[in-house]
């Protein structure tokens, strides 16, 4: 068994969504290698930082990325191998790459509860809308009247208190 710690520089950009690991950026790589039968295993995990922009209000936003990855590299000459030991060798970069990639979030946000863009202006939101501030379609306007006040139709009301 051996255990390694690496820094590594990216290569090229990982990631084609809103948010993405850019090129030149470092990650930590923190693996374990174990020789079983088959192959080698490798375990550890991949320290990361993503840059990109919010989904709801496009500010940039960093955030840090911690990924678990255990995958068999087996041995040349099975036939089932997703990974095979190359010269006594594994290549972690397609392995390191997959996990980073498919651990992005697809719709990244700045704070759980961004507020986005004003759908009127385009301009950002400083918190989040209430219920008096969404605009009311108008096609349920006749609707609002009667949970403004709060009060029941007047028929409504007489039977109750003649009960």
């Amino acid at each position: 068994m051996r255990e390694h710690f690496l820094t590594i520089p990216v290569r090229e950009r990982w990631g084609e969504g809103i948010v993405s690991v850019p090129k030149g950026d470092e990650i930590d790589l923190d693996v374990r290698l174990e020789s079983v039968h088959e192959g080698i295993l490798v375990s550890g995990t991949i320290d990361a930082e993503y840059k990109g922009e919010c989904g709801r209000c496009l500010r940039d936003i960093a955030a840090p990325l911690e990924v678990e990855i255990q995958e068999l590299f087996e041995y040349p000459g099975l036939e089932t191998a997703d990974f095979e030991v190359q010269d006594d060798h594994v290549d972690l970069e397609t392995l390191v790459r997959d996990a980073i990639v498919l651990a992005l979030p697809f719709q990244p946000v700045c704070q759980p509860d961004c507020p986005g863009l004003d759908p009127v202006t385009g301009e950002r939101m400083t918190e989040p809308a209430s219920a008096s501030q969404v605009p009311l379609d108008p096609r349920w306007a006749a609707l609002q009247n009667l949970t403004d006040h709060g009060s029941a139709p007047e028929g409504a009301a007489r039977d109750t208190e003649e009960s």
